[in-house]
């Protein structure tokens, strides 16, 4: 894409309104812009990294065997009414009417949707286990919605619910979605360490949140030094196969959030306990029949009997992801994409774009990158070489390639990486070859 066509509206100075790192990143990039308190649009080079993350998600997902449906935003309160959380819920649900006079809400969460989804199709153990998952847009009304789309009022959210006939087999539903959540977090170039946590208003007796280390993150947490040292996509681990040693292994190594951390009772000596901020950025409940039960979601079991639906659900904040990858990649300069979620794999820079040699050169790589599948944001804008090099940096590309005048004489181009800084003179031959060869 060349810059010249593309909608990406920067912003020189930081926004008064933004008070955390990626808030403002998000806003200077061109990536959001506020719609109203805690609800944003998604411009084009943020909904490229938006869908990215959605993608990695859903190929997850796919893999652990959750199957992917669509649920409505609008939901009808009489679902609600039955579980028993319409009154419960709080100001958080946004509760509206419709022209017939029928309670409905803007779906803050699924669990009554697909409950009675399940409920409706589903007879027999036979059918059993199932486990089905959306990407939608929910809507809570915060009290106070800041930082951007870290903690908006709507925001992205993939959400999967599994359906087992007893706690056995809903446990190993849990664990799958334990070892899909760390494979998740591991792609997009995270560490993200699974802490026991308290289920809130979903409910429930078993509950593990996913906290990723950043130095602007929301809370405190500590863990077993190990942790920093693990790659969960190492081990190629079948989905179906017992996967209780797996979680007992991956839990025996100690981390809690500040609420949940005790030092007199913490099991890892000072030097090997790390101090650090964290984001929560997925969390998955266990609660077995606290929804099957009061809506009726019951399914004939061996022995002829109507056993209530063991359940679990699961959740990972898509939109908020992209906020707390920010947190976790940045510098003084602006953002530095993982090469998993980047919005453009390369930043190709002109230097001289009226400059007929360099214009050339520019345009001919452009063009071979294109036709070698590899996605190139072309910086073809006529404006100073200091401009290009601050929007680039900016957007956090993992790579650049820089022609210049004395680069097109010589036959090189610079490629600069934007983590490292390291920049290299090559062949155009040679830069094109490095970065269609994977």
């Amino acid at each position: 894409m060349r810059l010249t066509q593309y909608f990406l509206p920067l912003l020189r100075e930081n926004p008064s309104e933004a008070q955390i790192v990626s808030h403002r990143l998000m806003l200077r990039a061109g990536m959001v812009r506020q719609s109203s308190a805690g609800i944003y649009s998604w411009l084009p080079l943020g909904l490229r990294v938006l869908n990215r993350v959605g993608q990695i998600v859903r190929e997850e997902q796919d893999r652990a065997g959750a199957q992917e449906i669509l649920m409505p935003t609008i939901q009808p309160a009489e679902l609600w009414r039955e579980s028993g959380r319409y009154d419960d819920y709080g100001k958080e649900m946004l509760r509206i009417r419709d022209r017939h006079e029928r309670d409905m809400l803007y779906g803050p969460t699924n669990e009554e949707q697909i409950t009675a989804i399940v409920r409706d199709a589903i007879r027999s153990y036979r059918d059993l286990p199932k486990n089905l998952y959306h990407i939608q847009w929910k809507f809570r009304d915060e009290v106070r919605p800041r930082f951007g789309v870290m903690r908006g009022r709507e925001f992205l959210m993939k959400d999967n619910y599994s359906f087992d006939l007893d706690a056995a087999a809903a446990k190993h539903a849990y664990n799958k979605m334990f070892l899909a959540y760390l494979r998740t977090f591991a792609r997009m170039g995270l560490k993200a360490i699974p802490m026991r946590a308290d289920t809130g208003p979903i409910g429930g007796d078993l509950s593990h949140e996913f906290q990723i280390l950043a130095e602007t993150g929301e809370s405190e947490v500590f863990c077993d030094r190990r942790w920093l040292d693990t790659d969960i996509l190492a081990a190629d681990v079948d989905y179906d196969s017992d996967l209780e040693p797996f979680f007992r292994h991956w839990t025996s190594l100690y981390a809690a959030t500040d609420e949940m951390h005790k030092p007199e009772n913490c099991p890892v000596p000072p030097e090997q306990l790390v101090s650090a901020r964290g984001i929560e950025v997925g969390h998955i409940f266990y609660f077995g029949a606290k929804y099957s039960k009061p809506m009726g979601a019951v399914v004939t079991g061996p022995n002829g009997d109507e056993v209530p639906l063991e359940m679990g659900s699961y959740g990972i904040g898509v939109s908020r992801l992209v906020g707390a990858l920010i947190e976790a990649n940045h510098d003084d300069a602006g953002i530095i994409w993982p090469d998993s979620v980047a919005p453009f794999r390369l930043g190709l820079i002109n230097l001289r774009p009226a400059d007929a040699k360099c214009r050339a050169a520019a345009d001919d790589l452009y063009a071979k990158l294109r036709r070698a599948g590899v996605e190139v944001l072309y910086d073809d804008r006529d404006d100073s070489p200091g401009a290009k090099f601050a929007a680039m940096d900016l957007i956090g590309l993992p790579d650049q390639l820089i022609i210049g005048p004395r680069g097109v004489a010589a036959g090189t181009i610079e490629c600069k990486n934007r983590r490292s800084g390291a920049r290299v003179d090559l062949s155009l031959d040679a830069a094109l070859t490095r970065f269609t060869s994977a």
